[in-house]
């Protein structure tokens, strides 16, 4: 039987509300010894998930604070055990003394996502909706939320249902033809199934298709924003944070290194660099500064080439387009469109699948700016939660999919049904892996390692 655990759920720092989760078969007579219920009655005559109004003690006996309790009787429970929970008010030091009466009362402290790890443990979770939990907590876009929420729903696992299913059938059939040669089971035709072979890997494979949004959905994109000295870089990264991020002035080379900030465009989360204008640089600093902004550049899943609009095109925007093609993909900004334009736009035109036209200084033109980047990292036209962000999923759907294209070929290719079912079996195994049905300890206590204590 496991032990009862209990940790603080919430932060440390002074805060409304402070909660305290405990989990395991002594809960709710932990919360018995810590809570005292204002209608006198003891908890565990109260029923599930009902919030009790009452005072916290210490373990001597001495009122911490008035707060609400609830419990959940296992296994309707989230982590399918007997659980209780206290909502506190958010000081550290009544949350701690609370955490302290809870182990004189007989738990212990609860490891980084334990209480998770228990879900997915008794069965009330499967591991990609355990892994939706972190990303839940770390979303830092909305799509992001949305979309782990949906994981967290289950949408992965309803994704692949059909998949797992429809190759189980295969596989069953084939056995009960070959255990039960004497019943009267329909014979085992191979040819029969490749559609349902084709319909399952083209489900796998629409599914991996979503993974590189996916990731940057999760993660963010990695953006580097080129050009030449006074080109208006720096003051295009204040007008997309909308506050004085960077130093701008007239004199050419004021950005010597690289600087970063996180913001949302056009619904895309970048990790935007600002960098040192290219060019043949005077001196040493700055020549280490253009060095880092190549890096940048080199390294950027988009980089964001900017041209002033008002000079015609010279040699270092030339260096910039340079630059910009390193980058996996570009997007020309054309700045300063609110004074005369001198630039020869034919040959940006013809380096970048996209140009757009804007004021760094009045903002006119950065929604067209935010549209770009949208049609450049469109979502895929999915449900909610089916939009793989989770590295370790895309892999166990990869070579799921691998091994149902090896069974497509080795049946188109006439081979005896166990060359095709070998095959088949090993894309079962790698789903399995998926959801968590079958996984070795070390993945899943790497899983839960990246989660905090209280979740």
């Amino acid at each position: 039987m496991p032990d009862t655990i209990a940790a603080i759920a919430t932060g440390q720092a002074v805060s409304a509300i402070g909660i305290v989760r405990v989990s395991g078969p002594g809960s709710i007579s932990a919360a018995e010894r810590v809570f005292r219920p204002a209608d006198g009655r003891a908890m565990s005559a109260h029923g599930d998930r009902q919030l009790v109004y009452g005072r916290l003690v210490s373990a001597g006996g001495e009122t911490l604070d008035w707060c609400l309790c609830t419990i959940s009787r296992g296994p309707h429970s989230y982590t399918g055990e007997d659980t209780a929970e206290l909502q506190c008010h958010g000081s550290p030091v009544v949350l701690r003394a609370a955490l302290d009466a809870l182990f004189a009362a007989g738990c212990r402290q609860a490891g980084p996502g334990e209480f998770t790890k228990r879900a997915f443990l008794n069965g009330r979770l499967d591991l990609t909706q355990a892994e939706a939990v972190i990303d839940i907590i770390e979303a830092e876009t909305a799509s992001a939320a949305v979309n782990a929420a949906g994981q967290l729903g289950g949408a992965i696992s309803r994704s692949c249902a059909q998949v797992y299913s429809d190759v189980v059938d295969i596989i069953s059939h084939f056995d009960a033809v070959l255990d039960y040669p004497d019943e009267d089971i329909e014979p085992f035709e191979l040819p029969a199934y490749e559609g349902k072979l084709e319909a399952a890997a083209g489900r796998l494979e629409s599914l991996l298709g979503s993974f590189e949004r996916g990731r940057i959905l999760r993660e963010g994109l990695r953006a580097a924003i080129v050009g030449r000295p006074n080109a208006g870089k720096s003051s295009l990264l204040n007008a997309l944070l909308g506050y004085e991020r960077a130093i701008v002035t007239a004199r050419p080379g004021t950005t010597r290194d690289t600087i970063e900030e996180k913001l949302l465009l056009g619904g895309v989360l970048l990790r935007l660099t600002d960098t040192a204008g290219l060019r043949s640089a005077p001196d040493e600093i700055e020549r280490e500064g253009i060095r880092r902004a190549l890096e940048a550049a080199a390294g950027a899943e988009l980089a964001i080439a900017v041209f002033d609009g008002s000079e015609p095109l010279g040699a270092e925007d030339l260096e910039t387009i340079s630059a910009a093609r390193a980058a996996k993909r570009r997007l020309c900004v054309i700045n300063k469109s609110d004074l005369p334009q001198r630039l020869e736009r034919g040959r940006l035109l013809a380096e970048f699948p996209a140009a757009v036209e804007l004021s760094a200084r009045t903002g006119e033109g950065l929604e067209a700016l935010e549209r770009a980047v949208a049609e450049l990292f469109p979502l895929p036209e999915r449900a909610a939660g089916e939009i793989l962000t989770n590295a370790r999923q895309a892999e166990a759907v990869g070579r799921a999919l691998d091994s149902l294209r090896a069974a497509l070929g080795a049946l188109r290719a006439g081979l005896t049904p166990d060359a095709v079912l070998t095959e088949a079996e090993a894309a079962l195994e790698a789903l399995a892996e998926l959801s968590g049905s079958s996984v070795k300890q070390d993945v899943t206590e790497r899983i839960f390692s990246r989660f905090c204590v209280g979740k």
